[in-house]
């Protein structure tokens, strides 16, 4: 158990997360200053930086964070002997639901993680390594399932399937689907439509 110097250091990174969300989600990424993000989250500037070098590591907090709650997610909702379609859709519908808490800073966070700017490459590289060492496992009891074919590269696998996950979010911000009911829905086509293949 951690002790409560641990704890108080633990908060203080989640007050500066929690806060990030909402001022970038209000103002935006590049108009919110870590001078103004300090004052919000009742902080020194220098306390910022003594957890986070840049606005970028605390984008990359924050997606840590989801990494850690969309695991916990599939621990609690799924089994290792479920399809790989539904566990497809829970751990999608568990981060698009994480990512959207706050819309406007889930935009922000999108576009930085697709199209990063500030984010360092090697630090965007680790959680890219998180999430396929998340999925990866998956597809491997896929194929021992025999719902999967053997001689599959499975690193181009998650990106097939991360790729469809993009799609939906970005058409849920551009309006085309609407609520969380139609993201459900246009993911499950999407997955079951990606393993089943499109040809007659």
């Amino acid at each position: 158990m951690p002790g409560v110097r641990e704890q108080k250091k633990h908060k203080t990174r989640q007050r500066i997360i929690a806060t990030a969300v909402q001022l970038f989600g209000e103002r935006g990424y590049d108009k919110t200053s870590v001078a103004a993000l300090a004052r919000a989250a009742g902080v020194g500037k220098g306390t910022i930086y003594n957890y986070f070098q840049t606005k970028g590591e605390i984008l990359l907090a924050f997606c840590e964070d989801e990494l850690e709650f969309v695991h916990q997610e599939m621990a609690a909702k799924t089994n290792p002997q479920i399809p790989l379609a539904e566990q497809l859709h829970t751990l999608f519908m568990g981060e698009f639901r994480y990512v959207t808490r706050t819309r406007e800073f889930g935009r922000v966070l999108m576009r930085e993680m697709v199209f990063p700017k500030e984010l360092t490459i090697e630090r965007s590289q680790d959680l890219d390594n998180k999430y396929i060492e998340l999925l990866i496992p998956l597809f491997k009891q896929a194929q021992q399932r025999g719902e999967l074919r053997q001689n599959l590269e499975l690193l181009l696998t998650a990106g097939h399937f991360y790729a469809l996950y993009i799609i939906t979010i970005s058409a849920w911000y551009m309006g085309r689907i609407h609520s969380e009911e139609d993201v459900a829905t246009t993911l499950n086509v999407l997955i079951r439509q990606a393993l089943e293949g499109v040809e007659p």
